[in-house]
């Protein structure tokens, strides 16, 4: 392992300041938004990956000689970036606002207000955490559609205007605690097929809208555009292109009352796998189309996106150590196959389903772990489980998997860890958030300052997009679009 990076990773195992690297030599040191420093994660150097990177912390932390050992992230930062370079090329009309409630750790909101993106908070939580960082209020969006009358007071306090509803008690509070608001009316979606279906609880019917878009009218409150959501894993990207259909019907019935709407917000349930049944191309293929044929370039609407998912479920991998096991005689086993002992294990790990793995509870998800040591040909498999610390039967995180004998003390790793598993809050209480460490190679960190090129560098290359070539599987040129905030909410 490079010297450099066993001294960066060293540091973030102690909690100690990373180290801050100097620019590659002949590389100037660019203005960049303040959001995000090199003294914010480990720089990876050219030939090393953040694997290596996560093979010297479970290291470190086995050496450790305190005895406690806990679960811990490393989180590709560089991943982000990519992303957001893809997005650009396949959603080129559509801005991205990222859903801070799927993952709030500083290091993916600095990355994200770096490559300036909006945000868009469920809470008073989320909202003073994206403006503690320094985005300001018109990069905001309050996209609960119901919250709490003191949650839309510190929106009206702290300058946030832009604001969701989708019914009749949420505009009587808006009205009362922040008249000055814009709102934007969030429509139900056919989301059947989803393994979310958010419109169980959020989005007014279509004739619904007619109603509402009157009492917004009358309390002289304004209705600046429409929002929906599909729900997150839905195999149909057809259902992005009737919702689109639908709310330019309402943006028909706004006009006929007299709301000026500029707003289109596309929601969510972009995906984060890059082997997901519907891939991000495909859908964003029937977007573009969909948009061209309802709001076509030039109508004056601002086309939004609210994205969790699809930014960090791939970036963070979270490592989690054996804290004890159980062998469990005459259970059914491979033994024909394998000629394993008649005999399957049990491992406790330090996190489980009420915690890192609440994806089992929620999106009924299996998580396979992957081995640090590679087992031999000749190893005999046993059927494992892998159960979390609460103690109670329901915290199971994975059952029926062919495992060779691990030991406690051996780490267990699970990549796409990124969505809805950084701090949040134990459902049973007490238990602290996991350690991450951001790390990004340092070809992604120059594509991510060549992105935020001041525009007085060149005033000759004004409108003139710039190839940013990050050396991953999009390898044509990005050109990246303007940052935008939408003329409504400024």
């Amino acid at each position: 392992m490079c010297c450099i990076l066993s001294k960066a990773v060293a540091k973030a195992a102690s909690g100690a300041p990373r180290q801050r690297l100097p620019p590659a030599p002949g590389l100037p040191l660019l203005s960049m938004a303040g959001y995000l420093s090199e003294s914010d994660f480990v720089m990876v150097e050219e030939g090393f990956s953040t694997r290596d990177l996560l093979e010297e912390l479970t290291l470190g932390a086995s050496q450790a000689t305190t005895g406690k050992v806990a679960a811990f992230f490393v989180a590709d930062l560089g991943a982000v970036v990519r992303k957001h370079f893809c997005f650009l090329k396949y959603l080129p009309r559509v801005q991205p606002f990222y859903a801070v409630r799927c993952n709030s750790s500083l290091g993916v909101l600095k990355v994200l207000a770096e490559l300036g993106l909006g945000f868009s908070c469920a809470n008073k939580a989320e909202m003073e955490l994206v403006q503690h960082i320094g985005v300001p209020a018109s990069k905001i969006i309050c996209a609960n559609p119901c919250k709490q009358v003191a949650q839309i007071k510190h929106a009206a306090r702290h300058g946030v205007r832009l604001l969701s509803f989708d019914n009749e008690v949420e505009l009587a509070k808006v009205v009362k605690s922040h008249p000055s608001a814009k709102m934007v009316l969030c429509i139900a979606t056919q989301d059947s097929h989803s393994l979310n279906h958010l419109s169980l609880r959020f989005g007014a019917s279509l004739k619904s809208c007619r109603h509402l878009l009157e009492n917004a009218k009358k309390s002289h409150v304004e209705v600046v555009g429409v929002s929906f959501h599909i729900g997150s894993g839905c195999p149909d990207p057809q259902a992005y292109a009737q919702s689109i259909a639908d709310a330019r019907l309402v943006f028909q019935m706004g006009a006929e009352l007299g709301h000026t709407m500029n707003i289109l917000d596309l929601g969510g349930g972009f995906p984060g796998l890059e082997g997901a049944k519907v891939r991000f191309e495909e859908m964003a293929s029937v977007i573009n189309s969909a948009l061209d044929l309802y709001f076509p370039e030039g109508c004056g609407v601002d086309i939004l996106a609210e994205l969790g998912r699809y930014y960090v479920t791939s970036a963070f991998t979270v490592a989690v150590s054996i804290v004890a096991k159980k062998e469990v005689l005459d259970q059914p086993s491979r033994e024909e196959q394998t000629g394993s002992a008649p005999k399957s294990i049990v491992y406790h790990l330090d996190e489980g389903v009420y915690g890192v793995f609440n994806s089992v509870l929620f999106d009924n998800t299996c998580p396979t772990p992957a081995l640090q040591k590679k087992p031999s040909a000749d190893q005999p498999l046993y059927c494992s489980s892998l159960w979390g610390p609460a103690g109670e039967g329901c915290d199971c995180v994975a059952e029926g998997l062919w495992l060779p004998q691990l030991q406690v003390g051996d780490w267990l790793v699970f990549d796409n860890m990124g969505a809805y598993t950084v701090h949040t809050e134990s459902l049973l209480g007490g238990t602290q958030a996991c350690r991450v460490t951001y790390a990004m190679s340092r070809l992604a960190w120059e594509a991510l300052r060549g992105q935020l090129l001041p525009a007085e560098e060149d005033p000759d290359a004004e409108g003139v997009c710039k190839p940013l070539s990050c050396g991953w599987e999009i390898t044509d040129t990005l050109c990246v679009g303007p940052v935008f905030t939408p003329a409504s909410i400024m």
